[in-house]
């Protein structure tokens, strides 16, 4: 049988992919982390819901891979499956259950939702990096971002900040601050897609001070992104006649 490993972009009908509705449609059981089968169940009320909390990620992926040996199953990510999501996990544990077949569906990651919102800060190179530290060191996060703002790279940030990581972002900033301008065109996107949304282009000074959480997506311009009419603008480099 088939375990779908779903990418469902921000929660909204209109930001999943017609692969990902397809594939939920083709399961009688959906398994997730609780806020996100809490997002979809208005969209897909009649199927069987199997939910666990934040940091039961082996647990809820385990389950899932077990009943997909006699069902079809979809486990649930929002944006794409493979960002910073369960497909990763989930074919790290694979070998234990070989009747099961694994199918990614990719869904529309924040950075790029998130984008979309704010204008087109990525239309060149970029790096995402999640501030979290609950899987990886804070000196190497340190290091990525120190690498990042070195290239004159356009970063998304993931994870900017929680309960317990308030200073995260303020922490960030500052490293980016070591190589980029107080100037540089900043933005951020709470809620994506969802109900409660809200955005705002500021300066890279601006934004050590702005009030994030885990539902923000960050966005560090480089030295070419601009503010064009109220919208956030890394050009690609087009010559304009």
């Amino acid at each position: 049988m088939k375990l779908y490993i779903v990418g469902f972009g921000a929660g909204g009908i209109d930001g999943m992919t017609l692969a990902a509705k397809n594939a939920i449609e083709d399961c009688g059981l959906i398994t997730g982390y609780t806020v996100y089968t809490e997002l979809i169940r208005k969209e897909f009320p009649h199927k069987e819901y199997y939910s666990t909390a934040m940091r039961q990620e082996r647990e809820r992926v385990e389950y899932a891979l077990s009943e997909a040996q006699e069902r079809n199953v979809a486990l649930v990510c929002s944006g794409d499956c493979s960002v910073y999501a369960m497909a990763g996990l989930a074919y790290e544990l694979w070998e234990r259950y070989p009747e099961t077949e694994i199918i990614p569906v990719a869904g529309v990651t924040a950075a790029l939702s998130g984008g979309a919102v704010l204008g087109a800060p990525l239309t060149n190179d970029f790096a995402v990096i999640s501030l979290s530290d609950l899987l990886t060191p804070r000196k190497k996060i340190e290091k990525r971002l120190e690498c990042a703002a070195m290239a004159d790279m356009c970063v998304a940030l993931y994870n900017p900040s929680s309960k317990k990581r308030s200073d995260h972002l303020k922490w960030a900033c500052e490293i980016m601050l070591r190589y980029k301008s107080p100037d540089t065109v900043c933005g951020y996107v709470r809620n994506i897609g969802r109900d409660g949304e809200e955005s705002c282009v500021l300066t890279l000074a601006e934004l050590a001070d702005a009030k994030t959480d885990m539902f923000t997506t960050v966005f560090i311009g480089c030295a070419e992104t601009k503010v064009i009419r109220g919208k956030m603008v890394t050009p690609r480099g087009y010559r304009l006649e």
